[in-house]
């Protein structure tokens, strides 16, 4: 029954991989989430005017997120939830970030004295997911599949958004939304949804690797793609805390509050990863998995903070890239860790790998963000909906569309309201939670939740 579970896998989560579909296979989970990874420290550096330091910062972000990529896929210690769950620099910090180097800055502070305040504080807001980790159990009842499955949804939908951007060209481009942009795209999704359809199982393994490689060579021959130097320095040896430790309680506080915003996605994205993996989500093992996954983010946070690395989180783009070549063996997991700490320690590979034109990223990754959509909602009808939950999930996706749509809704709130409740996931997410509490149950509510355990049973026969 187990081969039967699994039988849209070719590698199940405990299955052994060899070496070569391994490395191709997290291939293709790093470029998946290359550009998500170095995105937030180039913004944050360029806006706060660390320039000077900015291939520092990336090579630590890549760094700090291959080993809480490694500590997440091997679950030692209860650290990790044992899958394949990707570690990458946050977006939700941008905001919170930039807001504490202009106070810094305002103060008189230096470049320098903007880190040591801004990884100091980091260190020690990444202690919430820590905390928050060893109290999963009473917090079960409001992760629940309606909430959940919102949040995933809700994650794709801003991922697509991302996506079409980058298929555009991104935000800098002089020529944004061009013909020659849409057809790079155009031709890299095509690659990788014809291999992904294809019976061979190696043609589904390295889908995204050559459907990228495919829209590259298509780049090159337009004239669209050019490999320029890879800099002077060969290989970058960390240190921890380089610029000093520094703490302000008034920075610390909205970061907190950021830090336990994310924890709702990151059960968003772990949920989502048993689903794909072909694991349960209503049981011991699985909230086991939440509380070490958990875990692991917040390590993860500390080790980014000592390197001085930005605040890292489980990414939800590698679930559209398990969905699609069909591997799930969290060993995989270890090879990614691997993949990025190299990347972190030798920056020729990764100065190589950032510059895939931002079509050509763009167009692979709309399917996988995609698929997370669809994750999210096979999450939200796994039983019928009733009136209640209609009504939960409508205006979860309302207030998280509608206020990512619309950023003007918070305009006129204080700050940290903007920068808690700006993206969809975390708005719809929190209004998700409200309305599951404050509605009360419908009577027919019995019935169903005796149908779904039904269902549990007759799927563990």
């Amino acid at each position: 029954m187990a081969d039967e579970k699994n039988d849209t896998l070719i590698y199940g989560l405990e299955q052994k991989i060899p070496p070569l579909p391994a490395f191709f296979s997290a291939l293709q989970h790093v470029l998946a989430g290359l550009v998500g990874i170095i995105t937030p420290p180039l913004i944050i550096g360029a806006t706060l005017g660390l320039g000077d330091w900015m291939p520092y910062l990336i090579s630590m972000s890549l760094l700090a997120s291959g080993i809480g990529t490694f500590l997440q896929s091997n679950r030692v210690w209860g650290i990790g939830a044992g899958m394949i769950c990707m570690q990458g620099t946050s977006f939700a910090f941008l905001g919170v970030a930039i807001a504490g180097g202009i106070w810094v800055k305002g103060q008189g502070g230096g470049p320098q004295d903007i880190m040591a305040m801004l990884f100091g504080v980091n260190f020690v807001a990444a202690l919430v997911p820590v905390i928050v980790s060893r109290f999963i159990e009473p917090l079960k009842k409001i992760f629940t599949p309606i909430i959940t499955g919102s949040v995933i949804a809700l994650i794709g939908i801003s991922l697509i958004k991302v996506s079409v951007i980058n298929w555009c060209g991104g935000e800098q481009s002089q020529a944004f939304g061009s013909m020659s942009n849409i057809a790079l795209g155009a031709v890299t999704l095509g690659a990788i949804v014809l291999l992904s359809c294809a019976k061979n199982r190696w043609l589904r393994l390295s889908s995204v690797v050559v459907g990228i490689a495919v829209g590259c060579l298509a780049a090159a021959l337009s004239g669209n793609f050019h490999l320029t130097g890879i800099g002077d320095t060969w290989f970058r040896l960390p240190s921890l805390f380089p610029f000093g430790f520094q703490f302000n309680s008034a920075i610390f506080l909205p970061i907190a509050l950021v830090s336990l915003v994310c924890i709702l996605e990151a059960v968003g994205d772990l949920t989502a990863n048993c689903l794909i993996s072909k694991q349960s989500i209503d049981d011991g093992a699985f909230r086991s998995r939440l509380k070490g996954g958990i875990l692991a983010d917040g390590i993860s946070c500390m080790i980014a903070a000592m390197l001085c690395a930005f605040p890292n989180t489980t990414f939800a783009q590698n679930n559209g890239v398990i969905q699609m070549t069909g591997v799930a063996s969290r060993y995989v997991g270890r090879y990614i860790g691997v993949i990025l700490i190299l990347l972190g320690l030798f920056p020729p590979f990764g100065e190589i790998l950032r510059q895939i034109p931002t079509p050509v990223l763009g167009g692979a990754t709309m399917v996988m963000f995609g698929c997370v959509v669809a994750a999210g909602i096979r999450i939200i009808t796994q039983v019928p909906l009733n009136r209640r939950d209609m009504l939960i999930v409508g205006l979860a996706f309302g207030f998280g569309l509608g206020v990512e749509a619309v950023p003007a809704f918070l305009a006129h709130f204080p700050p940290i309201i903007g920068n808690l409740f700006g993206s969809a996931a975390t708005s719809g997410g929190l209004v998700a939670i409200v309305l599951n509490l404050i509605i009360p149950e419908e009577k027919t509510a019995a019935p169903v939740a005796a149908a779904r355990s039904s269902n549990d049973s007759a799927e563990s026969l």
